[in-house]
């Protein structure tokens, strides 16, 4: 999987928390902290530096019994996350192959959990995990929690008449193999919730963009430098072009707006689906 940096990851941040639907998060809380079995297991999935920890934080209540495993082939992000949240929560560290869905550690587990993962992933990898999930099921209930997967929506204002172009170039490189096989990109969502139709299962889903302002000038620039360097990759516009847009945004960065869409998903058992969601 493509790498990202701390420093990445604590910039998005707080415009991650915002964008995340509450109401699916209390769902999932809710669901977790009610479950009867003593032992409750959290694996999150591409953990970072425990940006779903502090989600669920933000708006819930986590019982400290929990028991937390974090999943990443980043061992600089898993030692910050375990720094950050050790004294918390009961937390184990797994330096894994996240495209081996045969070795992730769910043994016993209640919630999966997953942030600005699934875009990434390819079919096979979504196929795969949500068999697990099925077949976990059999023996106890076992959720699904994935919040901030790309949609493809991407609009600006002011308008440049080059926005739809490059917005078509950085959805071609959002399909790229970034680790897992050709990535679904805008898809994974749509994709995932095929593989639980007509099963005892639930999707809930909801909207999660990010609504960037004057505010948000720095994130919004990163967002820029990096859309233009994959405009550029990408192919069928000139460099000349891209540099136009690219300086054009900038120069607005502190005037403009920026809507980048994601789907959060919460994926249930039928039986428990419906329980206090949005309470």
């Amino acid at each position: 999987m493509s790498g990202f940096s701390i420093e990445w990851l604590n910039l998005r941040e707080a415009s991650d928390h915002k964008a995340r639907d509450r109401h699916l998060l209390k769902t999932a809380a809710n669901w977790l902290n009610d479950l009867k079995s003593k032992d409750k297991v959290i694996v999150d999935l591409g953990s970072g530096t425990g940006s779903t920890i502090r989600g669920l934080q933000r708006y819930t209540t986590l019982a400290p019994s929990i028991q937390w495993r974090l999943v990443d082939n980043d061992p600089e992000l898993l030692a910050e996350a375990v720094h950050r949240h050790s004294e918390e929560y009961s937390i184990e560290s797994f330096l894994v192959d996240l495209s081996a869905t045969q070795k992730l550690p769910l043994e016993s587990v209640s919630l999966i959990t997953a942030s600005a993962l699934l875009d990434l992933v390819s079919s096979n990898f979504i196929r795969d995990l949500c068999q697990l999930i099925k077949e976990k099921n059999e023996g106890r209930p076992l959720g699904f929690y994935s919040a901030l997967n790309y949609d493809g929506c991407i609009k600006w204002t002011p308008f440049h008449p080059l926005d739809a172009a490059i917005l078509m170039n950085f959805n071609t490189d959002q399909r790229r193999d970034k680790g897992f096989g050709p990535a679904l990109g805008p898809d994974a969502t749509d994709f995932l919730k095929t593989q639980f139709h007509s099963t005892k299962f639930q999707c809930l889903s909801a909207k999660s963009p990010w609504l960037l302002g004057s505010a948000d000038y720095l994130l919004t620039e990163s967002l820029i430098n990096g859309i233009s360097g994959v405009a550029i990759q990408t192919g069928g516009l000139t460099n000349s072009d891209i540099q136009d847009w690219k300086t054009f945004r900038i120069e607005n960065v502190r005037t403009g707006t920026c809507y980048l869409g994601h789907t959060d998903i919460l994926v249930l058992p039928n039986s428990l689906a419906s329980y206090r969601y949005n309470s």
